[in-house]
């Protein structure tokens, strides 16, 4: 069985800090990393983007924590493919209002959060790690509770040597 690596990532910042209170987690940001090419490259939801492909070291560059976690998948590269499929499509406002809301599921496949992606991206190629009616719902601190081998330098940009 092949692995999928996952990023995780807190920052200085209000809106950071703001995620992590709401949903009790170290962490306010996850991402796919596509390092099936010559350089590793991070698929993910952020707010104001929507699902985007960005660099390792942009994102590292900002962090003020960082972690990668391996993933067990049966297809890794259908994982990233599914991910993939997704770029373009915007961020999931009425997802995150879900999440407040607690009762209801606004989750929908037209919109995303950093998330509620990456669990999707797992389904997709076969390989879930959650429930499917519970993938709306999942927060970064969720994906971290899984019990997975993962790095965790002092400082982020030291993952790049570790890639």
């Amino acid at each position: 069985m092949g692995s999928v690596r996952v990023l995780f990532t807190r920052r200085h910042h209000p809106g950071s800090v703001a995620i992590r209170a709401a949903t009790w987690s170290a962490w306010s940001h996850v991402d796919l990393v596509d390092d099936l090419g010559t350089a590793p490259v991070l698929i993910g939801a952020i707010a104001l983007k929507g699902v985007v492909a960005e660099s390792l070291e942009r994102r590292l560059t900002l962090a003020s924590r960082a972690a990668l976690v391996k993933f067990p998948a049966a297809n890794p590269a259908a994982v990233i493919a599914a991910a993939r499929s997704q770029l373009g499509k915007p961020y999931d406002w009425s997802g995150i209002a879900g999440l407040v809301a607690r009762n209801r599921d606004w989750q929908e496949d037209d919109s995303w959060f950093c998330s509620e992606l990456v669990p999707w991206a797992f389904a997709q190629s076969g390989s879930p790690i959650f429930r499917q009616d519970m993938v709306g719902r999942i927060t970064p601190q969720h994906l971290w509770m899984l019990a997975h081998p993962y790095q965790r330098p002092e400082r982020p940009l030291e993952l790049l040597n570790l890639m």
